[in-house]
């Protein structure tokens, strides 16, 4: 069993440590109660199930969930943008929306109950990261269409927490405010919270000395337990993973805990299947698949199993901080966004676990996929050097730069090009980080 640093609590000990045979009547009643209201209120899954010979009676069990049809993200902008709502659009007090990389946003839209449902999960968050009303939480996440600051905000408000709602960017300034405002608990990207851990350093400000934050929620973005080390090193947190999405509800779909061995999904709001991506069946439980929602509390716009695309693994096993929700990987990779280079399936995150175990590199990198005319695909990865390493000279950068392109050989089984590139090169991001630059877009 792994040694937690605090003692585990819960925010609501009846939903988050329910018998599971009472959670899947639970689970079982509300799947019934959202299939019958898309059915009879959404043109789009009424045709859907239509064309699948199926009716709201036939959901008796919860294994007949796999009858219901898929939505994906292109089904969200063929009905843009309020093509799926079940209720009148004067019952939507808030819109929020995915930027997304191409075509329309996905949209979410919030009516108050919606609202109070993601206070709810965000609460959970936060306990769930050992957050209570005494904490001063430091939250870094975007605030606007992007779900993550106000998704947090609410969750902190929901427990009684003192929040600051900085948002992004002025990171000299958010350095003087934790310390002045004393932040216990920081919430941000994963890769911003590694800028905010840098400027800190060029301040001279000493994070362990001179503030008192002991809690980092990041999420947002996918990350390593690499990445992780480097954070907690850095800024002196424990850190936790936060999963979420804007077609379910945001951030608050599903949290570690102290144990961190999967991240807790609120399955009495949102009901997981993992699915072969190709054939869309069943994948056997602890198998690698692609993860799929159905929102059975949802009132502005529930969805029936949404395929995120995201690949992980699903573990139903009590947890030994006593919640008995199911518990999903860390997101592996997905299944839209791998990179297939000659052939060959990369993942972003496989990267990564190969970079941040060098010595002498910061975390901050570029992954660069070109087609240069009438030949193969090839990847190249630009990382920092660290101010130690640039200045023991070129010898010492180029013998770091083979040992990382022996490690990325091993591990991809192909072959690339590897530059390690001087300090601060490589630009920082107050958001998501964009760390991939596919040029056969441009080029093909």
């Amino acid at each position: 069993m792994a040694k937690v640093k605090q003692t585990p609590l819960i925010w609501n000990k009846e939903a988050e440590t329910m018998p599971r045979g009472e959670l899947q009547k639970l689970q079982l009643q509300r799947l019934q109660q959202t299939v019958d209201l898309v059915y009879n209120k959404v043109p789009f899954y009424k045709k859907t199930m239509d064309e699948r010979g199926v009716k709201p009676a036939d959901i008796k069990s919860l294994e007949d969930l796999s009858k219901l049809p898929f939505t994906s993200k292109q089904d969200l902008r063929d009905n843009y943008p309020f093509g799926l709502l079940t209720v009148p659009l004067e019952k939507i007090i808030r819109l929020h929306a995915s930027s997304g990389t191409t075509g329309k946003p996905t949209v979410g839209p919030y009516t108050a109950k919606d609202l109070d449902t993601w206070a709810e999960t965000m609460a959970r968050v936060y306990t769930a990261a050992g957050a209570t009303a005494k904490d001063v939480v430091h939250n870094g996440y975007g605030y606007g269409l992007f779900t993550g600051g106000l998704g947090f905000h609410l969750g902190a408000e929901r427990i009684g927490a003192t929040i600051v709602p900085v948002s992004g960017g002025l990171s000299k300034r958010q350095i003087m405010l934790m310390e002045d405002f004393g932040a216990t608990v920081l919430t941000c990207t994963p890769s911003y919270a590694l800028v905010l851990a840098e400027t800190a350093a060029e301040m001279g400000v000493d994070i362990q000395q001179r503030m008192r934050v002991r809690v980092g929620i990041f999420g947002a973005e996918p990350w390593t337990d690499e990445m992780r080390e480097e954070i907690e090193a850095k800024l002196n947190v424990e850190a936790f993973d936060i999963y979420g999405l804007t077609e379910m509800v945001g951030p608050g779909v599903a949290v570690e805990c102290p144990y961190h061995d999967g991240l807790h999904i609120a399955e009495d709001h949102f009901l997981p299947e993992i699915v072969d991506p190709e054939t869309g069946e069943l994948v056997a439980e602890g198998k690698v698949g692609e993860l799929v929602f159905t929102s059975i509390t949802k009132e502005g716009m529930p969805l029936l199993r949404y395929r995120t695309r995201d690949r992980v693994t699903l573990n139903r096993e009590k947890c030994a901080c006593g919640r008995t929700s199911a518990r999903m990987s860390k997101v592996k990779g997905r299944t839209d966004d791998m990179l297939i280079i000659r052939g060959v399936n990369v993942f972003q995150s496989s990267i990564e676990s190969v970079l941040l175990t060098v010595d002498g590199i910061e975390p901050h990198y570029l992954i660069i996929i070109d087609r240069p005319k009438d030949r193969l695909d090839e990847l190249e990865v630009w990382i920092e050097a660290s101010p130690d390493l640039w200045k023991r000279g070129e010898y010492w950068v180029k013998q770091t730069e083979q040992r990382i392109y022996h490690d990325l050989n091993e591990t991809l089984g192909i072959t690339s090009k590897v530059k390690v590139t001087e300090p601060h090169s490589i630009q920082r991001s107050e958001g998501k980080a964009k760390r991939i630059i596919d040029r056969r877009e441009l080029t093909a």
